[in-house]
């Protein structure tokens, strides 16, 4: 008698274990290519400003920022301090610019200088399915051909 109760109370103290099995571990995320991909249409309508750009951020991972970013128009030249920026581009196409100087740079933020250009540095042409790991103090510039557009996954990584 004592074996049938006691196999009801170890079955329900292994239901919060059973309800995990088959569960990602907290902070696991996959995005599609089809969904990323998706994103061109989605943010193409919300262009704005001058450098024709248009963002949705899709998750904070850690103090890292996981976004998708459409450019129709080339972009400012930037440099981040304390920050890395990992693309994937899943759309489109242009030009990456990397490395150099920013000679009109101005501090935009802390640890943040934009400017309209960079000089000396070495252009990469980016399309679908290329991977592009700006580290942190790396000046780099998005250049967009007239008529052409860009989407991307980017990953803004803190810097060590």
């Amino acid at each position: 008698m004592k074996k049938l109760i006691c196999a009801p109370v170890l079955a329900l103290a292994f239901i919060p274990l059973l309800a995990q099995i088959g569960k990602a571990p907290e902070g696991i995320v996959v995005w599609k290519a089809a969904d990323l991909k998706a994103y061109a249409g989605k943010l193409a309508p919300r262009v704005a400003s001058p450098q024709k750009i248009a963002t949705q951020t899709l998750a904070n991972l850690n103090g890292n920022n996981a976004m998708m970013v459409h450019r129709e128009a080339t972009g400012e030249a930037e440099f981040h301090e304390n920050a890395a920026d990992f693309m994937i581009v899943v759309d489109g196409e242009a030009n990456v610019v990397l490395g150099g100087t920013i000679p009109d740079g101005k501090t935009s933020g802390p640890g943040e200088v934009r400017g309209t250009t960079i000089d000396g540095g070495k252009t990469y042409a980016i399309e679908p399915g290329d991977i592009v790991n700006i580290p942190a103090k790396t000046p780099h510039q998005v250049v967009i051909a007239p008529g052409k557009q860009v989407t991307c996954f980017l990953l803004k990584v803190a810097a060590k």
